[in-house]
């Protein structure tokens, strides 16, 4: 017989107890918390932030601050210990959250040893020093990412609850060639909602399978992630547009906002922003003056010039070179017609650049360069404007130029999709940032979501490869094998798996057989190649190198290629082993130019490899000491030590302290990069 007297726990009582149960476990998160209560982390967003207020992550930190302070009245342990006892990895954070909640810091309860330190997290120190495919891929990801910008799969949850889709607007008109007003009616509305940072909101080909989806809204709802769809249909007669539009809250699948609209085309942008404010106001989002500015900024005056910019959209996002050819002559249609048309000319821009950014020979430098100057001369406070201009940038290699016009990109669109993946990319190889390389790419899954198979393949490679960058190895591996699921053929995702695996295991015998096995299917990987040589210089096994770094350096030197200049040295290591002097010689100096060049943050790194080679001890520590100083950079350059290059600088009395210096920064700021990530709701 039951006991009608039992109480079951609550949702929010569950939840606190199985955070108390695993308080000690950094690790335990939101998502080990949706799994341990048997839901998705999205629902459990959901509920946390009905029921609390709170986002998950500030719940469960919560959760440990008021169990802190029982431990800090009761407990006679130091505040560095309790920190760890309830969670945190770092004292110095635990000191922050806690004046942060009670508002002051735990050291004033009547502790008086207060001590800021952080747990030294022991990484797998393994035999290798490797850059997993960051040069061989780059190129790749980047055309994948760009080309199909708008196409990924989603991973993560929202930090808030202020999640929109607009779905593919319905044509209701007889005449199927309205087709492209009734989607540039859905492309403003969306557009319009992107400005508004309070809210997230995904982008349009990421919406785009749903046009004629059988699916109902709680399942869409559910593989966009977010909280609201906005569904319209539309038509076209003569000077009438005639909308109907609905926004629905999809946890109940009810409309929050309909509204029917029956205005003139002359009234067209009137009516778009009225839908982005009533939209914005239903869902109670934060628009600030900026962004209100933005939304009621009219794009042209000449309607003619809009309706050949509205055409142009389709084969503009189809992101084909037949496509974005007819995008082009449509927008220089736009601009003949409003010679100060800014969305079209940086739309212009864009388009020349996505056409070649995959040749080795440029002929559209100077058009991206013109278009994108007249783009920001009729309005330089459009995203798009900053992201063309970006564009020529990075055609000509000035990076540090590119990098504050996609930051700015970002300001006047918070949800701009290119301009976050060109960031990650940028963090990436072109200006590396460990930790920013790894916020983007977090970021840009979020904003584009429910792709194509290939694209969510090539999604889960780039984020895989700035996970295990960060020393995320079992995330890393997670992602990559979805990658392999989406995608079984993806072309580097075998390449990079191998290394994840190697950074959580050491095994190099397996990581060589792997690539071994892989560069056998196709011989041209000169990625592959580079890699297998390198394998068999780690492990001294100098002929074996040899046989492979030839191969891979005749077919660089016969195909005019410049790549992988940093692995010179090593290269050349093993041609003086084998006693080719001469040609040991060249590597070493185009080496050595290399180093001269490099502006990046591992240019100290590649001038202990310089000095090591010549022999010049006390020059290369000295350079390792620099490096040590150095933020953010790759978990690969924690191997070093083992490289037969390095060994001599063994012998130097300060090597070992500068090494485990250089280890430790890196596992302090990845336990103060996961506590961020968390908080955001992004890993």
């Amino acid at each position: 017989m039951s006991n009608p007297s039992a109480k079951k726990p609550n949702f929010i009582e569950q939840a606190e107890a199985l955070i108390l149960e695993n308080l000690a476990n950094e690790q335990f998160g939101v998502s080990e918390l949706a799994e341990a209560l048997h839901m998705s982390r999205s629902n459990l967003l959901r509920k946390i932030k009905k029921q609390t207020q709170l986002s998950a992550s500030q719940f469960i930190r919560q959760v440990r601050l008021k169990e802190a302070m029982k431990l800090l009245k009761e407990d006679s342990s130091t505040v560095s210990e309790i920190s760890y006892q309830v969670g945190f990895g770092s004292t110095s954070y635990f000191i922050k959250c806690f004046r942060e909640q009670y508002g002051h810091s735990p050291g004033e309860l009547g502790k008086s040893d207060v001590e800021v330190e952080i747990e030294q997290i022991k990484p797998n120190y393994l035999k290798l020093y490797q850059w997993p495919i960051i040069a061989a891929t780059s190129l790749a990801l980047i055309l994948v990412a760009i080309m199909l910008f708008n196409k990924k799969d989603a991973i993560n949850e929202p930090k808030i609850e202020k999640s929109i889709a607009v779905l593919p607007f319905k044509n209701e008109s007889s005449d199927s060639t309205n087709l492209y007003f009734v989607n540039g009616l859905m492309e403003s509305a969306l557009n319009n909602l992107q400005k508004i940072e309070d809210l997230r909101v995904i982008s349009r080909t990421s919406v785009e399978k749903y046009r004629k989806t059988e699916k109902g809204i709680p399942e869409i709802a559910e593989e966009l992630d977010v909280n609201y769809l906005v569904e319209g249909s539309g038509q076209r007669v003569g000077d009438q547009v005639l909308l109907n539009i609905q926004l629905i809250e999809a946890s109940s699948d009810t409309p929050i906002w309909v509204e029917q609209y029956n205005q003139e085309v002359v009234d067209i942008f009137a009516l778009q922003n009225d839908v982005a404010k009533k939209i914005a106001d239903a869902i109670e989002a934060v628009v600030t003056p900026d962004e209100l500015e933005q939304i009621e900024k009219k794009p042209t005056e000449n309607l003619l010039a809009y309706d050949y910019y509205l055409q142009a959209l389709d084969p503009y996002y189809s992101r084909t070179e037949e496509g974005l050819e007819k995008a082009i002559s449509l927008f220089e249609k736009a601009t003949e017609q409003d010679t100060e048309f800014a969305l079209a000319y940086a739309n212009i821009a864009i388009s020349y650049y996505l056409l070649e950014m995959s040749q080795i020979e440029k002929q559209y430098t100077e058009k991206i360069n013109s278009f994108a100057d007249k783009a920001l001369l009729y309005d330089s406070k459009s995203a798009e404007s900053l992201v063309a201009k970006a564009f020529y940038y990075i055609q000509t290699r000035e990076y540090q130029l590119a990098l504050p016009h996609l930051n700015k990109a970002l300001e006047y669109n918070p949800n701009s999709s290119l301009a976050v993946q060109m960031l990650a990319e940028f963090y990436s190889h072109m200006v590396p940032n460990t930790n920013k390389y790894l916020e983007y790419a977090l970021k840009g899954v979020q904003l584009n979501v429910a792709s194509d198979s290939v694209t969510q393949s090539y999604t889960y490679l780039q984020l895989s490869n700035a996970l295990v960058s960060s020393g995320f190895s079992d995330e890393a591996l997670k992602y990559i094998n979805r990658s392999l699921d989406y995608n079984p053929k993806n072309f580097y995702a075998p390449h990079l798996k191998a290394f994840i695996l190697f950074a959580k295991d050491g095994n190099i015998e397996q990581t060589r057989n792997i690539l071994l096995n892989e560069w056998e299917k196709d011989t041209t990987r000169l990625d592959i190649l580079q890699d297998i040589g390198k394998l068999y210089y780690i492990d001294e096994n100098y002929e074996s190198a040899y046989s492979y770094f030839k191969k891979f350096v005749e077919a660089r030197e016969a195909n005019g290629l410049n790549i992988y200049q940093q692995e010179n040295v090593k290269i050349a290591q093993v041609y003086k082993e084998m006693g080719l002097d001469n040609e040991a010689e060249k590597l070493f100096n185009d080496f050595s130019e290399y180093c001269e060049r490099d502006q990046s943050i591992y240019r100290s790194v590649n001038l202990v490899w310089k000095y090591a080679y010549e022999g010049k001890i006390n020059e290369a520590i000295e350079q390792l000491r620099i490096f040590s100083e150095t933020e953010n950079y790759l978990y690969w350059f924690l191997l070093i030590e083992d490289e037969p290059l390095i060994q001599p600088l063994k012998s130097h009395p300060d090597f070992e302290a500068i090494m485990q210096k250089i280890k430790d920064r890196f596992w302090e700021n990845q336990t103060e990069l996961k506590m961020y990530l968390d908080e955001e709701s992004l890993l």
